[in-house]
């Protein structure tokens, strides 16, 4: 049986590891052509090979997604290798440094909104347009559980989040009748690289993490790759502006 995504093009930003690297998988299992694009040139190839083990197709692209130059590379490698560009996932992030909002510094503010906020607006940016050319597109940007409640220590990656929210709002309406959908989704804590460099950070290690979760463990990354590849499906056709809440019942609390 056709996967849910057979014969679309769908690019992964941030998809070198993690939630990106999930989500590319259930992509491809569901029919998708994926382009990878991330600055992790290793993890980018590695997601590579794991797609074509299960017989999918897929390229790589080395892209720092604050830089627009090479976002417009890697659309256009869709384009030029897949012949165009159907859905998208722009995941690529970064935690920051672990600090109060008066000990952050400017430097660490910077990077932060860089890479989580102004560059889902670059991938966007450069999304859109490819996608209008098909007549139809659905993009998803990866927000977090704190993009819809504070935490403290990382003010940085609250705002950018915050801002992925807001930002997947206005664009959402700007295409609605265009036959673009955009949303985002919400995780909690989730098995990643990036949780356990954070976790480490703190004397109780994870079990911080699993006690946000009423569910009582933190995600496992296929789980949220389920609900991004549901939101680019025609399955979720209605569904447009959305911040969805993957996070085992975190912000219900």
């Amino acid at each position: 049986m056709a996967g849910v995504l057979e014969g679309r093009v769908a690019l992964v930003t941030g998809g070198g590891s993690g939630l990106g690297r999930a989500s590319a998988l259930v992509f491809v299992r569901e029919g998708a052509k994926v382009v990878i694009a991330d600055v992790q040139t290793k993890g980018g190839y590695e997601t590579v090979r794991m797609i074509k083990e299960i017989n999918g197709e897929a390229i790589f692209i080395e892209a720092d997604v604050t830089k627009a130059a090479e976002v417009e590379a890697a659309v256009q490698a869709a384009i030029a290798t897949f012949g165009g560009l159907d859905c998208s996932l722009n995941g690529a992030g970064v935690e920051g440094p672990i600090a109060t909002t008066t000990e952050l510094t400017e430097e660490g503010w910077d990077q932060v909104l860089d890479v989580n906020l102004k560059g889902v607006w670059l991938c966007m940016k450069h999304e859109i347009p490819a996608m209008l050319q098909r007549g139809r597109g659905a993009i998803v940007n990866i927000s977090s559980a704190v993009g819809l409640v504070g935490a403290k220590s990382v003010p940085a990656y609250v705002a950018s989040k915050h801002g992925v929210v807001g930002l997947t709002k206005a664009a959402a309406l700007e295409f609605a009748q265009q036959g673009i959908r955009i949303n985002a989704v919400c995780p909690g804590n989730f098995h990643t690289p990036m949780a356990e460099r954070v976790a480490s950070g703190f004397p109780e290690g994870v079990g911080r993490f699993i006690a946000r979760h009423p569910i009582g463990r933190m995600g496992f990354p296929e789980e949220l790759a389920e609900a991004v590849v549901w939101l680019c499906s025609d399955a979720a056709s209605f569904v447009t502006g959305h911040a969805m809440s993957v996070d085992g019942g975190w912000v219900a609390q």
